[in-house]
């Protein structure tokens, strides 16, 4: 079910993500970065199982690597130290990062052959959208 999101992604549209940034407590350098970068997302499944999750851009690249429903420890693109778990809930991707005492969930789910991520803090929605690079 992972291998519908491996592959290349190239973000084509973000809305409401500086508000979303600001949610979980990004300082203002920072959400600027955020909103200037379109980062490339490179998803790959490893042979273990092993999910690999790629945001690669001119600013800055980082990787995650993770199994589903098992939590790893994860630093954020701004230096948050979160306790991170994926699940699959029908048909979407599911990324949930707990740190002190607030929680955020990323959505990922294909619609239209694009990738779709709704990030959640609190009553802040934001969605992304990513295209599959050729």
């Amino acid at each position: 079910m992972v291998e519908q999101f491996v592959g290349s992604w190239t973000l084509t549209s973000s809305d409401n993500f500086d508000e979303y940034m600001k949610a979980v407590g990004m300082g203002f350098a920072t959400r600027q970065m955020g909103n200037m970068t379109k980062p490339k997302l490179v998803v790959s499944l490893g042979e273990d199982g092993v999910i690999s999750m790629k945001a690669e851009s001119t600013f800055k690249t980082t990787e995650i690597k993770f199994k589903l429903n098992e939590e790893f420890d994860e630093t954020t693109v701004d230096g948050r130290n979160t306790k991170s778990i994926f699940t699959l809930e029908n048909g979407k991707l599911m990324q949930k990062q707990m740190w002190e005492g607030k929680t955020t969930t990323l959505e990922r789910e294909i619609q239209d052959g694009k990738l779709i991520t709704k990030c959640f803090m609190d009553d802040v929605v934001a969605v992304r959208t990513y295209e599959k690079a050729a």
